[in-house]
């Protein structure tokens, strides 16, 4: 392949990728007054999971600052419906050169993608955002009294749950790398540290700064992660394959 060649393959791939995220950009945008519709009793709902029976009460000290928490839900909320759209056009970028009977591939992706991305949300919702309130609470004393602000609580929450939903994902993508042939199941399993060096980074990176969230969310994924390498090397027979 020539260098003019290479440009314009270059070229063609960038396109694509604008292309692609053009297209997930309109999916979110259409969906978003609904979104915004159901935010105020959605908002509601998630205060009532992550509070559980702790005795305490949210606050809010300037009069815009629901509405934002509002639309900030409102986003979230349209970016987890419009992930199996999303992840079907992120795939079909990745994967462009599959053979015709394989496409139904893509369609298992996107189905087992979108499952691991509610399950990753509802996991961080219902399990771990309960635990980092009862672990703020258990700090009170009878001269410490916790007052926490809406916005940092709703703010926590919407940001974890889909960072719980995107580091979900990994089994996926271990499996779909060591399937298309990519990188090999032994080189993976041979580098499980520098994975958990990985996971504990990204970890951190989308968590807040302290070690308990962290934990919560690399331990899980690490798992996962182990998940998909025992299910690649159960079915080492490779089945994607992309043209030369």
């Amino acid at each position: 392949m020539n260098e003019e060649d290479k440009n314009e393959s270059l070229i063609s791939h960038l396109e694509a990728l604008r292309e692609t995220i053009l297209k997930c950009l309109y999916a979110i945008a259409i969906v978003l007054p609904f979104t915004f519709f159901i935010a105020p009793k959605a908002l509601n709902f998630l205060i009532k999971i992550i509070l559980g029976s702790s005795k305490i009460t949210l606050n809010y000290f300037s009069p815009v600052e629901v509405f934002l928490i509002q639309i900030k839900t409102a986003i979230v909320i349209d970016f987890i419906i419009c992930f199996p759209y999303i992840a079907k056009k992120i795939w079909d970028f990745l994967l462009p050169a599959l053979y015709e009977h394989e496409r139904k591939f893509i369609k298992s992706v996107v189905i087992v993608s979108s499952l691991l991305f509610a399950s990753g949300a509802a996991f961080c919702i219902f399990l771990i955002l309960p635990l980092i309130i009862n672990f703020g609470v258990s700090f009170s004393t009878e001269n410490i009294q916790a007052v926490f602000n809406i916005s940092n609580v709703v703010t926590l929450a919407l940001w974890m749950s889909v960072a719980f939903g995107l580091m979900f994902q990994v089994p996926l993508i271990t499996i779909a790398l060591i399937k298309s042939g990519i990188i090999s199941y032994e080189s993976v399993a041979d580098k499980r540290s520098y994975v958990i060096v990985g996971l504990l980074i990204v970890a951190g990176i989308l968590t807040p700064p302290d070690v308990m969230s962290q934990l919560m969310l690399a331990v899980p994924t690490y798992l996962l992660f182990e998940a998909g390498l025992l299910f690649s090397k159960i079915s080492k027979n490779p089945v994607i394959k992309v043209d030369d």
